[in-house]
C-alpha cells in the first residue's frame, strides 16, 4: 500500500500491519492529538479518554492488517475506532451520560488562524521597512536593544559610547519608527 498525495498514512499502516512499532510510534505522533479530542469531545473526561486512546492504539497495532485504504482513509479509519470506543466508554457509564455527534466536531488544532499569521507576517513587513528607513547607527542599535535583548549599559559598553548616547540614538530610534509605521 504505497502512501499517496492524498492519505500520507498508508505506508505506517501497512508497516503497522506488518509488525513495525516505530511506524505505530510515528502514527500516534502524527494523529494523537486529534484523536483524543474526538475522544475527550465525547467523554468530557481527560483521564477517561486517555485511557479509551490507549485502547484506540492497541486495537490499530492488531487491526492494522484489516485497513483497506481503497474504502477509506486512515485518518478516517481510526478516528471511527476512536469514535467507537469512546461511545463504548459513554454507553457503559449509563443512560444519564450524554455528548453531541461525532460530526457536529470542530477540533482546533492549536495552530493560530490564518488571518493572524497574515496580520503578523504584514506587520513584520512594514516593522522592516521602517528599521530600513533609519540610519544605519539608529536601526542597529534597536535591532540589537530589542531582538537581542542587550541592555543599553551593555549596548554602550559594546559601542563604546556613552549610556545617555546610547539611550537617544535608541528613542530618536524608535520615534521614526512610530512616525513611520503610523504612515
Amino acid at each position: 500500500m504505497p502512501a499517496t498525495a492524498e492519505d500520507p498514512l498508508a505506508d505506517l499502516m501497512a508497516a503497522i500491519a506488518s509488525g513495525d512499532r516505530a511506524a505505530l510510534r510515528r502514527l500516534y505522533q502524527a494523529t494523537s492529538a486529534k484523536l483524543f479530542g474526538v475522544c475527550l469531545r465525547i467523554l468530557s473526561d481527560r483521564d477517561e479518554s486517555e485511557d479509551v486512546l490507549q485502547e484506540v492504539y492497541l486495537t490499530i497495532w492488531r487491526r492494522a492488517d484489516r485497513f483497506e485504504a481503497s474504502r477509506a482513509s486512515v485518518m478516517a479509519w481510526i478516528s471511527t475506532i476512536a469514535r467507537n470506543r469512546a461511545i463504548d466508554r459513554l454507553r457503559a457509564r449509563g443512560p444519564l451520560a450524554f455528548a453531541e455527534p461525532v460530526e457536529n466536531l470542530e477540533i482546533e488544532d492549536g495552530a493560530p488562524p490564518a488571518d493572524a499569521l497574515v496580520a503578523a507576517a504584514q506587520e513584520g513587513a512594514a516593522l522592516s521597512r521602517c528599521l530600513s528607513e533609519l540610519d544605519a547607527r539608529a536601526a542597529a542599535v534597536i535591532r540589537t536593544a530589542f531582538y537581542e535583548g542587550v541592555t543599553y549599559e551593555a549596548l554602550a559598553q559594546r559601542l563604546g559610547a556613552p549610556l545617555g548616547t546610547v539611550k537617544s540614538w535608541v528613542r530618536r530610534g524608535l520615534l521614526k519608527l512610530r512616525a513611520c509605521l503610523e504612515r
